[in-house]
């Protein structure tokens, strides 16, 4: 009886914990009658693209370092919707935004170009920003879903070359290089940069963890290149 009790036991602590890591990914289609929405459901589909949502927060939750349930956005569902709009994609309130047109267009691997916008908006869901006290930079929050884009080795030939760019802050892929260049300086620097701007942002970040301006190493990343 007591065996029973202890299994019981486990089981429960088990299943409580599932759901308090579970996140349900939903996709909608409301687009199914125009060409990219025809096109997503022939090659791309709900199921293919809700288990391609759950490994990009995987791939997120690993590169930022979150082991735990307490370092994590509590977000417990996460929705996708491929509607009937201009523009690639966005995301707002965990929620996905995809557009037709954007998917009738693509000219590569239909699943490799997709997967790198999912990777990028997916990083908007996961990603902190500062908002409770000083917001970060726009530029530095999509530089970062960039980064992780770039991480996932899901870049398109179109980004700007390292090293390009007029600041730091300029964001997409010019400040994916310029993070990826600091991370290299301290391997697991975008991590605990995201984790600092859990609350608040400052540009001081950069020096705590670096022991340079921002500016500074902005110079210095432009001069690696010969692009001062």
């Amino acid at each position: 009886m007591a065996y029973q009790s202890i299994f019981l036991c486990f089981a429960l602590i088990l299943t409580t914990l599932h759901s308090l890591q579970a996140v349900d990914y939903t996709v909608t289609n409301r687009a199914e009658t125009t060409p990219g929405g025809i096109r997503f459901n022939n090659e791309l589909g709900a199921e293919y693209t809700k288990q391609t949502m759950a490994s990009a927060s995987d791939f997120i939750w690993r590169l930022f370092q979150q082991a735990t349930e307490a370092d994590k956005k509590q977000v417990s569902q996460v929705s996708l919707f491929v509607d009937d709009m201009d523009g690639i994609a966005y995301a707002s309130n965990n929620e996905i935004h995809v557009g037709d047109n954007y998917i009738e267009g693509i000219k590569a691997d239909i699943k490799w170009d997709f997967n790198g916008v999912l990777y990028h908006e997916m990083t908007h869901i996961w990603q902190w920003d500062g908002s409770a006290g000083t917001k970060a930079p726009g530029g530095l929050i999509e530089g970062i879903a960039d980064f992780v884009r770039l991480k996932a080795n899901y870049a398109p030939p179109n980004w700007v070359k390292p090293g390009d760019g007029s600041k730091w802050d300029e964001g997409y892929s010019v400040t994916a290089w310029f993070l990826d260049y600091c991370n290299d300086l301290r391997n697991g620097f975008v991590a605990e940069l995201n984790k600092k701007m859990r609350d608040t942002y400052s540009d001081s970040f950069f020096v705590e963890l670096l022991g340079k301006s921002v500016d500074q190493l902005w110079s210095d990343y432009k001069a690696k290149y010969g692009k001062n």
